[in-house]
């Protein structure tokens, strides 16, 4: 008979980390998706999230600075502002770059925060990480199941709102103005719009939802070190994204869900099929597979699962596949919604 409450325990467990990912990958979809801003830092933001997190949360302790003790909330809501503080901050210094040197510079900035908490050891605790940060429900933490469900629901109904919230800033005039932007920069200016500004405007927003990722993240564990934000983190988030269909938000949920259930899938085959000495080795085996199912989507469907869908004339027979950003494609009414009918003579 199968054990019920096993079951419900890891479900659980799998799908709260699936939707920790999942609010990183919506500050993602607000960067690249909404406005085109190419940033391969992902994994930094989360750190600071985590970090700040941690620090604000965990009882007083000698061992390293902060540790102040706070509820669980206002960590949350903490970690969110001084990871779209530290956002703005490298937005307004290297927002004036494009494409591959916007890459470039957001990578550095991932690894320099890499760097600092791993050598702050009186701030971060440095290799050794932080411990004993306080997890929701932590009185339900012997019955795993119930932990389990519990914090499914938290964080699932926080996902839910940042959904919402981020779908009706989509339909803003600001989120139209943020599609206008990364479709045709001169004609936004040309309208009066200035695309410094909500360039900033939307790299600071993405970077909050990336520090509320890592802050939920810490949260759940309890225990955070460096090594946990290294480069595969951001690869993880963007093949998310791209996989799911970059330009909206249930494509970010979508690839978040698939592709952490690939990553667990490989890891537990790995631990089945090769002897212990050799799985550190064979962990490899579940980049490469991310890897194929990354490149098999840009082969197949280029725009990802629920991928944004071109209309080149509201007067045109519908939304059609195909071209990329910067194509000099317009963005229409999005897949599914009503066509308007032609004006007939």
């Amino acid at each position: 008979m199968p054990d019920i409450l096993g079951l419900t325990a890891y479900g659980s467990f799998f799908l709260v980390i699936a939707l920790i990912n999942a609010i990183a990958c919506l500050g993602l979809n607000v960067q690249w998706g909404q406005t085109g801003l190419f940033n391969v830092g992902v994994a930094g933001f989360i750190a600071i999230g985590a970090y700040a997190c941690g620090l604000l949360t965990t009882p007083p302790t000698s061992e390293h600075w902060g540790g102040f003790g706070l509820p669980i909330a206002v960590g949350w809501i903490g970690a969110a502002m001084l990871s779209g503080l530290a956002s703005l901050l490298v937005g307004a210094a290297t927002l004036r770059l494009r494409s591959d040197y916007l890459a470039i510079t957001t990578f550095g900035v991932a690894v320099a925060v890499h760097l600092v908490v791993l050598n702050a050891q009186k701030l971060t605790g440095g290799s050794f990480g932080l411990a004993f940060i306080p997890r929701p429900f932590e009185a339900l933490a012997e019955r795993p199941a119930l932990f389990g469900l519990a914090n499914l629901v938290l964080v699932g109904g926080l996902v839910a709102v940042l959904f919402v919230g981020l779908e009706r800033l989509a339909r803003s005039p600001w989120g139209r103005v943020l599609r206008a932007i990364r479709e045709e920069e001169r004609a936004a200016a040309s309208l009066g719009k200035s695309p410094s500004r909500y360039r900033l405007q939307a790299f600071a927003l993405g970077g909050a939802i990336m520090g509320l990722s890592g802050a939920v993240h810490a949260s759940f564990i309890g225990f955070i070190a460096p090594d946990n934000y290294g480069s595969a983190v951001t690869f993880q988030i963007w093949t998310m994204l791209i996989v799911g269909g970059s330009g909206r938000n249930v494509g970010a949920l979508t690839g978040a869900v698939l592709i952490w259930a690939l990553w667990s899938l490989t890891g537990f085959a790995t631990g089945v099929l090769f002897p212990p000495d050799a799985q550190a080795r064979a962990a490899a085996l579940q980049i490469v597979a991310i890897g194929v199912l990354l490149s098999a989507t840009l082969v197949f469907r280029p725009r990802g699962i629920f991928g944004e869908r071109i209309a080149v004339s509201r007067h045109a027979d519908g939304p059609i596949d195909g071209g990329s950003k910067g194509d000099g494609g317009i963005v229409g009414e999005r897949a599914g919604a009503p066509r308007p009918h032609r004006r007939t003579e």
